[in-house]
């Protein structure tokens, strides 16, 4: 089967992404046992263009009847051996053939996100699909690399450890990332052998039901990749109800990550991991590189609009360079984002999600200026861009880490300062939270920066640098932050189960 070639994305103008989003027609009817279908009552809801605030499209709206549909699929799927019990190898080809889908109609899917949720273009091209392709790539070549054991056994025994596919997995992912997070879950669950049943935010199911027809395409089984569209409530919490489900992995926020464990136990004890977002800190220490301190702590704190789970959105600064780092900061801030059209591969900030995201974001602002931080720049919406869910990007200085907009995570443009003596300070304000996804140090010296890595309470650590990335790294993190790891080899194992095998050969 021949790869069709990636689209030339990148040499595409604000007008040619404009035309095409004109032009645009998306499939919004559920994927399920390899087909599209309306909602088994025919119910719909309407998807909102952000950056316009005008309806993009009506989206199935699925229930409990549709998730028991996608369930059975995956389920008669998985049984029949096609997916679970392919060999290997032929499971990596279709694997790599569905990255190269995914690459090749990169312009495509990136419309649909940007579209949705108001993720600008640039940064889907450059950022979004890359690292899905790589994920899925990652997951397609790690196939049959997943070994068991033979154990030490008496002469009279032989005793073997394999790795099974868990059986029927949904995944339920957030809007922030809506093709990336698919991927992230999907490469793993889909090379393990398991079947899936793919739950995508409301806010942006678009993506989700073409990559379903993209695995299909590339000679994915029926049945074994379902799509179901619609509410958390409603079919989010039929999912993680299914007494036929074998896993959830989710991605979101932790109110809803704690229903989700109480579902599983209601339910069968279905396997749940969990990635519930965080409040990560970025410590500055006084002889750092401040320039590039500044420059990472600038992307790490607005980077897709600061929705992004491990946002470093407490920024810690040692009192001796605060001023100038806060100075440094504010210029670069205004050279690097600015909220303008996400179809335009200029911008470089989008429209927040939704508007009651965006009037949530304004409420945390008004709540630091009430407890006492100073405004240092932001803090509103911008005037000229129409009836879109814009928000500027925001800081705040002169926090304490009491104050709510440095304990709660805002998933939004808002960052603080907050002053801190030396990296003992730094280490014990950094730890003073609920979450533990990541953290990063600024410093000369390998020796402060390995005692901060080895004391802050985080799953990942950055050491001058933030949000670098590779296919193979785990991400995951402590505490409220959840449990279990996207990306790497490690996640293949949260797919699986082992199962051990004695024979006795007395």
């Amino acid at each position: 089967m021949s790869q069709p070639q990636p689209e030339p994305v990148e040499a595409w103008s604000a007008a040619d992404w404009r035309a095409r989003a004109a032009r645009l027609s998306p499939e919004t009817r559920m994927f399920i046992d390899g087909a599209y279908r309306a909602a088994a009552d025919g119910a719909v809801f309407p998807t909102i263009n952000p950056a316009t605030g005008t309806p993009l499209a009506e989206v199935a709206r699925g229930s409990r009847a549709d998730v028991d549909q996608a369930v059975a699929a995956a389920r008669r799927a998985f049984r029949s051996g096609a997916w679970s019990r392919m060999a290997p190898r032929k499971r990596m080809e279709v694997m790599q053939r569905f990255a190269g889908l995914v690459e090749a109609h990169a312009g495509e899917l990136a419309l649909l996100d940007c579209l949705e949720m108001g993720k600008p273009v640039g940064g889907l091209i450059g950022f979004d699909i890359p690292c899905a392709v790589a994920n899925l790539r990652f997951s397609a070549e790690a196939i049959d690399k997943i070994e068991g054991a033979v154990t030490s056994t008496a002469q009279d025994a032989f005793h073997f450890v394999v790795h099974e596919p868990l059986g029927v997995v949904g995944l339920i992912v957030p809007w922030n990332y809506p093709l990336m997070m698919a991927c992230w879950k999907l490469g793993p669950a889909l090379a393990s052998g398991n079947s899936v049943v793919l739950k995508p935010a409301e806010q942006s199911s678009l993506s989700a039901l073409r990559l379903a027809r993209l695995f299909c395409d590339a000679g994915g089984p029926d049945g074994v990749l379902n799509v179901v569209t619609g509410f958390g409530e409603e079919v989010g919490k039929a999912l993680a109800l299914h007494a036929d489900v074998d896993k959830i992995g989710f991605t979101g926020s932790g109110a809803v990550g704690g229903l989700i464990m109480e579902y599983a136990g209601r339910s069968n004890l279905k396997h749940v991991t969990l990635e519930c977002g965080g409040k990560s800190p970025q410590v500055i220490l006084a002889d750092c590189d401040l320039d590039a301190a500044v420059r990472n702590a600038v992307i790490g704190s607005y980077a897709n609009q600061g929705e992004v789970c491990a946002a470093g959105s407490r920024l810690l600064v040692e009192e001796a360079i605060h001023d100038a780092f806060v100075e440094k900061f504010t210029a670069q801030t205004q050279a690097m984002y600015a909220p303008g059209d996400p179809l335009d591969p200029a911008t470089s900030m989008g429209p927040l999600v939704d508007g009651g995201h965006q009037r949530r974001v304004l409420d945390f602002i008004e709540t630091g200026r009430r407890e006492g931080a100073a405004l240092a720049f932001g803090g509103e919406v911008p005037g000229h861009l129409g009836a879109g869910c814009y928000v500027e990007p925001t800081l705040f200085t002169q926090v304490d880490n009491a104050m709510t907009i440095a304990r709660e995570e805002i998933f939004g443009p808002v960052t603080t300062v907050i002053a801190v003596r030396n990296v003992e300070h730094a280490i014990a304000v950094a730890n003073d939270t609920d979450y533990g996804l990541a953290a990063s140090i600024w410093t000369r010296d390998v020796r402060t920066a390995h005692r901060f890595a080895r004391a802050v309470a985080a799953g990942m650590v950055w050491i001058n640098t933030y949000f670098d990335y590779d296919a193979a790294t785990p991400w995951g993190g402590f505490k409220r932050s959840g449990n279990g790891r996207d990306k790497c080899l490690e996640a293949f194992s949260q797919y699986t189960q082992t199962k051990s095998v004695w024979m006795n050969l007395s």
